[in-house]
């Protein structure tokens, strides 16, 4: 199998199910910035974080793929031939940041994202999530697909807010409360 087909020279391509559309339909933008969002996952799977961590973020990478295929979908038959979120997987995102929370101080302010490239990372995965959220919820509104996708992205960035501040506890970096008016 080639990656390059030649069939999107012309700014089209195929969406699940064959349907060709402009490679910026709103279906396209949706699932690429989940793709997006998985890039970055990876990246802060590839830095010094816990096996525990590191079998979170596979976890989450292998869901969004399930998210973004869903989206992707457009037939009559796709969703019984394609893997499925269901409510464990946000469940799980929940029990593990319960997890997390237990360990850190509690939140009284915003927090500015920063101190280590790890951390920083964790934000800007949190901003691309909220993104794809924000995509998923205008293609919902046009073109249904499994509601429990924006339901894992939401609570997602919820996710990768806490690992911020657990990666920050772990490594021992200051959180820098947002002070207005200062």
């Amino acid at each position: 199998m080639r990656i390059y087909s030649k069939t999107g020279d012309q700014g089209k391509t195929s969406l699940l199910g064959g349907k060709r559309v402009p490679k910026y339909h709103l279906r396209i933008e949706a699932y690429g910035t989940v793709d997006e969002l998985i890039a970055y996952i990876g990246l802060i799977r590839d830095q010094n974080v816990s096996q525990r961590i590191r079998e979170e973020l596979i976890s989450v990478q292998e869901r969004l793929m399930v998210c973004a295929s869903l989206m992707a979908a457009e037939c009559d038959d796709c969703e019984s031939q394609l893997p499925q979120l269901d409510e464990e997987d946000v469940s799980g995102l929940e029990a593990n940041m319960d997890r997390m929370d237990r360990e850190l101080p509690p939140l009284q302010s915003f927090v500015l994202p920063g101190g280590h490239t790890t951390v920083s990372y964790c934000h800007i995965a949190r901003n691309v999530c909220r993104r794809a959220e924000r995509n998923a919820i205008r293609l919902f509104e046009e073109e249904e697909f499994p509601e429990l996708v924006i339901q894992y992205l939401n609570r997602l960035s919820d996710y990768l807010f806490v690992l911020s501040r657990k990666l920050s506890k772990d490594l021992d970096v200051h959180e820098v409360k947002w002070q207005p008016n200062k």
